[in-house]
């Protein structure tokens, strides 16, 4: 069997992640879809709109044949660990042979060849860095200038495009990890990753969940032509109230508890609480702080790893450890077929709670993690939205 991995967040899924699974399906060759899902928070700092077992569901009638989850210690993790932490699950799976993601332009050889100039930091590189870090950019956005500046036939779009971004960092993860996956580039469909306007059929997860607390009667229509029918029934509900309880968790910890989380630097951490403090509202704190250097999506991640728990040490310890492969969802027809094959990796399915008694050190640590990461779900959301099952769908 051929396996083709898909990384995602599905918050929601929309018509074009049902496009991308078709042309998956068209283009890889391979024989089954898996995608490895960020549960009930995602990378961009906040709680996802629906539990991590509805969007599951909706990856497999989208789709998908089965849905892992990415253990929560990468998915709310900066691009770089993002990456690592998801090729680092798929390569532990011998039939997963493709990785697919959307991309703004580009084909696998330019990935691969920009993955390589990543990887590449010689001295040149970090004088120049450093250089262009003076004024207060950032760090994502002074390293595009650096590598544009020292590679003359890097395309500036493969820098700053968001998906182009990941894609970059999956290829240079998969360099890195000596990984026998081929990039499968696939040209997004519709509007713009970050795109908040809402269009007739291909809308952003953006723009769906900026829409979905507008209650008028036509922003409702046009969300309605934006998803399959089957996640239409599941959106109206309350998205969970995490924001406040960031900010009471940012206020509760110490200055060395927000230090620690994989996100934060150069004394971050005291701005965060003082600003807390003095003014004890989420956006006000994101946008008191937000810098050319220290952007709005950063410091949402920050409070998003300081509630939860998530700290740098541990995230790196977790990229060398052996974890598991967490099921959420699997297609019912073929499904033990798919068992089987992630049963022939070198990371333990988990497909019932018992199994995770197995684990030792790192993995158990990173699963105590994602238990913890859920019971916090679902406190939010004042509703039991599952703890630890595998649908068949």
């Amino acid at each position: 069997m051929k396996i083709c991995a898909v990384i995602c967040e599905y918050n929601p899924f929309h018509n074009g992640h049902a496009y991308q699974l078709q042309q998956i399906r068209a283009m890889s060759g391979c024989d089954k879809i898996v995608c490895l899902m960020s549960g009930n928070f995602t990378q961009r700092g906040e709680a996802a709109v629906l539990g991590k077992y509805v969007r599951a569901r909706h990856a497999v009638l989208g789709g998908a044949d089965a849905v892992l989850e990415l253990p929560v210690a990468f998915a709310v993790s900066p691009a770089e660990l993002f990456a690592q932490g998801a090729v680092h699950i798929l390569s532990s799976i011998p039939a997963v042979t493709a990785l697919a993601f959307g991309c703004e332009s580009g084909n696998k050889e330019s990935f691969l060849s920009l993955a390589r100039i990543l990887s590449r930091e010689d001295k040149a590189f970090k004088t120049a860095l450093k250089e262009n870090m003076k004024d207060g950019t950032s760090y994502v956005r002074a390293r595009t200038q650096t590598l544009l500046s020292l590679n003359a036939d890097v395309d500036e779009q493969m820098l700053t495009a968001p998906n182009n971004i990941l894609g970059a960092e999956y290829c240079r993860a998969i360099l890195m990890q000596g990984a026998s996956i081929e990039p499968l580039p696939i040209p997004r469909m519709g509007a713009g990753y970050s795109d908040e306007t809402m269009a007739r059929n291909f809308s952003s997860a953006t723009a769906l969940r900026a829409a979905l607390n507008d209650p008028a009667r036509k922003t409702q229509k046009l969300i309605k032509k934006n998803v399959p029918p089957f996640v239409w029934e599941d959106l109206r509900g309350d998205v969970p109230a995490y924001r406040p309880a960031a900010v009471l968790s940012l206020l509760r910890a110490s200055e060395e508890e927000i230090a620690a989380a994989p996100d934060c630097a150069e004394g971050l951490e005291n701005r965060l609480k003082a600003l807390a403090r003095s003014n004890p509202v989420y956006g006000d704190v994101i946008e008191k702080v937000t810098t050319k250097r220290y952007t709005a999506s950063r410091l949402r991640r920050i409070l998003l790893q300081v509630f939860l728990g998530v700290r740098l040490k541990d995230v790196r310890a977790y990229l060398d450890a052996p974890l598991y492969c967490r099921t959420l969802a699997l297609r019912k027809q073929g499904a033990e077929e798919m068992l089987s094959e992630l049963a022939r990796g070198s990371f333990p399915p988990l497909v019932r709670r018992s199994d995770a008694d197995r684990l030792k050190r790192d993995a158990l640590s990173c699963f105590r993690l994602d238990a913890a990461a859920n019971d916090a779900y679902n406190a939010l959301s004042g509703r039991y939205s599952g703890d630890f099952e595998t649908l068949f769908v």
